[in-house]
């Protein structure tokens, strides 16, 4: 396929881009690739607020469904489902729209990130054996480099296992790898950013019924089955609409309590995803939904 074209949109969360994404990709025969940390997870439904099979449309979507709760992913999963998708869509004849509110991941492959070498299990052993005591692996690593340490939290322990291994592989401290090691960015052309501007009363008003909804459809018992099955260690059942349940259960907040905190959290969290647009995609068409939709299906 010589014509492939591909665009992204994005926005707030509750904005309203997953059914304008089903709806171009009808018009422009795409395929869709999901840019959302929890809808990337099996038996996460409701809480992630990811359309149903239903809603799909029958229209193919990546980035959805993709692993367990209980499986750890970063940004190069998004990386590498990201190529899946570009590559099946080309075969398949079809475009690609890249749709969601973690900007972050847009941003990565735009912007690229650096390729990890493969961990022989001599460095492994090593890491293991270091994080017996999490707080003194953080120490060590930062010992080593202060710089980059500084942006990891000392109770991550993905992310600080990550950069042991590393250092037991390479013998460089993280910020001497990537120096070595320069990002290279997955998109290369000029890739065409959508992003919905949304009023704050009315985006409050959108994640205040969303959230009512979500919990009419049994948000609550899905975040009970999720935290018999997998237990609340994994990242995912730290995230909103889960953790204010959890703390339901525990006694923390009444039922109408939780329901609040689900959209002051909500609210809180859209600001952020507007901030980090803002700072990160200068070239990008900032336009209400009806004016977006407009031109998209121009």
């Amino acid at each position: 396929m010589t014509s492939f074209k591909q665009l992204a949109i994005i926005g707030s969360t509750a904005s309203g881009k997953t059914a304008l994404a089903i709806e171009l990709a009808h018009k422009m025969s795409a395929n869709i690739l999901s840019l959302d940390s929890l809808a990337i997870y099996k038996e996460i439904d409701i809480a992630s607020a990811k359309p149903s099979l239903k809603e799909r449309d029958n229209i193919k979507h990546f980035g959805m469904d993709e692993i367990f709760p209980n499986e750890p992913f970063d940004v190069t999963t998004f990386i590498e489902l990201y190529n899946k998708a570009k590559k099946e869509s080309i075969e398949a004849n079809k475009n690609l729209i890249i749709v969601g509110g973690t900007g972050f991941y847009l941003s990565a492959l735009i912007n690229g990130i650096s390729e990890l070498p493969s961990i022989s299990q001599e460095a492994k052993a090593k890491s293991k054996k270091q994080l017996q005591d999490l707080q003194s692996a953080y120490d060590f690593l930062y010992a080593l480099d202060a710089k980059y340490m500084s942006n990891i939290k000392s109770s991550d322990s993905y992310r600080i296992e990550k950069m042991l291994n590393l250092y037991f592989e390479t013998q460089l401290s993280p910020s001497e790898y990537f120096l070595a090691n320069p990002p290279l960015a997955s998109i290369e052309d000029n890739l065409p950013i959508y992003e919905i501007d949304v009023n704050r009363e009315v985006l409050r008003e959108r994640i205040k019924k969303r959230t009512g909804q979500m919990l009419k459809m049994g948000l609550i018992e899905e975040v009970f089955y999720l935290e018999k099955t997998y237990t609340r260690q994994p990242n995912c059942m730290k995230s909103i609409g889960i953790k204010e349940v959890l703390a339901y259960f525990d006694g923390d907040y009444s039922k109408q309590e939780m329901q609040e905190r689900i959209v002051i959290h909500t609210a809180q969290l859209a600001k952020r995803q507007k901030t980090f647009n803002k700072s990160q995609f200068k070239e990008k068409t900032l336009l209400p939904l009806e004016a977006l939709r407009t031109i998209l299906n121009s």
